[in-house]
């Protein structure tokens, strides 16, 4: 049996949440009050409907109780009816609610009201990426459940010519290495502890946010 998930706001965040909850083969139910965004989505859904999420009567026949996810992807011009429709999806018996938020208040009172997860794409889009402006070594990060990191970067100069095993990162930075990706070779293999490092090597590290930049500013 397919999962199913019901996704409700339609903008750039929840457009882009429900396409790729489809692509991985989800059932998925789009909805948004706005007729233009549901013909979009229905394109890719298993189903798109278009009504305002804080009627209570329209989102019970969506029967949120029966989808293993509900994401309320409402924006931030519509501050109430996010927190109306997260309400609404607990008072339902909706298994699994992730809210998007758009500043804290907002995330508390969404918590409050019965949100399992709150996610502000936005704020935490902005945090990762000011380490990439600020390090031009580091090429990419991406989310690893709620508090870890995987992130790509090119290892400091002090770095070459030195073994993981030398380097003890997880002691010291607490950067746990899982790949290496050799563009000599073209190849990413897993890290060999006793193999030095060479210049055109990226690192693929496991670690809390913050870490990698304090590695990058201590070496």
């Amino acid at each position: 049996m397919n999962h199913q998930a019901i996704v409700v706001g339609l903008g750039q965040f929840g457009m882009s949440v429900a396409r790729a909850l489809a692509e991985r083969g989800v059932e998925v139910l789009a909805v948004d009050i706005q007729e233009d965004r549901v013909r979009v989505a229905a394109s890719f859904v298993a189903e798109a409907a278009c009504f305002d999420a804080t009627d209570t009567d329209a989102l019970a026949r969506t029967s949120p109780e029966r989808r293993e996810v509900c994401v309320c992807a409402i924006g931030d011009e519509a501050k109430e009816a996010s927190i109306i429709c997260t309400a609404l999806l607990r008072q339902m018996g909706a298994k699994r609610i992730i809210a998007r938020s758009n500043d804290d208040i907002h995330a508390r009172i969404l918590q409050l009201v019965g949100a399992h997860q709150v996610v502000n794409p936005e704020q935490q889009f902005g945090e990762r990426f000011a380490s990439q402006i600020l390090h031009e070594s580091i090429l990419g990060e991406l989310p690893l459940g709620e508090d870890l990191l995987i992130t790509e970067f090119q290892p400091p100069a002090a770095f070459v010519g030195h073994t993981l095993a030398d380097l003890q990162l997880p002691r010291r930075f607490g950067v746990t290495a899982v790949a290496i990706r050799r563009a000599r070779r073209s190849v990413v293999v897993l890290p060999n502890p006793h193999e030095p490092l060479e210049a055109d090597d990226v690192l693929v590290v496991v670690a809390k946010e913050g870490a990698v930049a304090t590695l990058m500013e201590r070496s």
